[in-house]
This record gives C-alpha cells, sequence and structure tokens, in this order.
C-alpha cells in the first residue's frame, strides 16, 4: 500500500482542534468555523472535510464516498481504519459533492436518533457573495441567520423540511469548503429567503 499525504501532522492535537470546531459548528448551526490543522488530502478530498473524516471516523463507523472521492478511500483508510460500504443507507458517515436524497440515507430510529446518518458535502464555497442564501433558526441561534453557500440545490429548504419532519430521527448535515465548515444538525429550521 503507498499513502503519499500525511495526515495530520499532530494526529491527537490536530483532531482535538478539528474535533472542537466541529463541536462548535453543531452548537451553533450556520456559524462559519475554519479548520486551523488541515491535513494534506488526496484531490479532490478538501482540506476541511479531509479533517472531519480524520476526526470522526474509526473501524467501527461504515463510511460511503462518492465515485469522485475514490481515491481517498485508500488513504482514509490507512489513516482511521474505517471500512466502506457500497450501499449509502448502510453508511454512518456519507461524503459527497451534492445533496443526496436524504431518505436514502439512515435516519436512525426513534429508539435510536443517534444511529443516524451524518452527511458531509464538499461545497464550492460558504458565505461567498452572491451565493444561494438561506435564513436559519432553532436551538443553538438565539435569533434567525442567514447562511450562504454555493452548492446546494435550489429546494434545499423544502428537502431540509422533511428531514426534520423525522425528528428525533434524521440526517446531520456538515458542509466543508476549502477549510472552512458549517454544521446543520437535524433540529435546524432552513427557509428560503
Amino acid at each position: 500500500m503507498s499513502i503519499d499525504h500525511a495526515g495530520f501532522a499532530d494526529p491527537v492535537l490536530d483532531a482535538q482542534r478539528a474535533f472542537r470546531a466541529l463541536l462548535d459548528a453543531m452548537s451553533r448551526p450556520g456559524t462559519v468555523h475554519r479548520i486551523g490543522a488541515l491535513p494534506e488530502a488526496p484531490r479532490p478530498l478538501g482540506p476541511a472535510a479531509a479533517a472531519v473524516l480524520l476526526t470522526l471516523l474509526d473501524a467501527d463507523t461504515p463510511l460511503w464516498l462518492a465515485p469522485a472521492f475514490a481515491s481517498s478511500l485508500e488513504w482514509l483508510v490507512f489513516h482511521t481504519g474505517v471500512a466502506a460500504t457500497g450501499r449509502m443507507a448502510d453508511a454512518s458517515y456519507v461524503v459527497t459533492t451534492q445533496l443526496p436524497d436524504l431518505t436514502g440515507l439512515n435516519a436512525g430510529s426513534d429508539a435510536g436518533p443517534e444511529d443516524s446518518a451524518t452527511l458531509i458535502v464538499q461545497i464550492a464555497s460558504i458565505g461567498a457573495a452572491g451565493a444561494p442564501a438561506w435564513r436559519l433558526a432553532g436551538p443553538g441561534l438565539a435569533g434567525p441567520r442567514i447562511l450562504s453557500v454555493d452548492g446546494l440545490p435550489h429546494d434545499f429548504a423544502a428537502r431540509w423540511a422533511a428531514n426534520r419532519a423525522l425528528f428525533p430521527r434524521g440526517v446531520d448535515l456538515v458542509l466543508c469548503a476549502d477549510d472552512t465548515l458549517v454544521a446543520l444538525p437535524r433540529t435546524t429550521q432552513i427557509s428560503e429567503l
């Protein structure tokens, strides 16, 4: 096996920093967080998505990668021990460049909502001027927040509302672009502007 790209420079501290950024992002939906310690990941996997994956994956968390990321699988297995699955519905973590049909992902159960999938979507940009924007509300937000991202479909708000209606079940979403991320837990209300 040949791995041409290192993981985190300092695996323990860098994973802790990345986990803290992800935890803050989940606690405050729609806030943009920069990952300070970035791994050198094989393209097309971006640095923020790679940091999230190195932080969350292990041998007990099945992963589904979109075909665009197939060249990253060997690197992820080497650094995390993760097992890939061929079915999105069986994955704990789903990584893609486009928002899939959320009903095809594991939404957990009423008795085990924590067993649901986390969807990681690598998008073009977060907070770019002129990008589509949505209004966010719900737990973790003192008031409405505007999130502007380039890379989500025009019907994102409607698709998210169907996911949110499954509560306490449902999928959590992490958006990654370059060295930044934004998290949208299933409890977040999203509406079009």
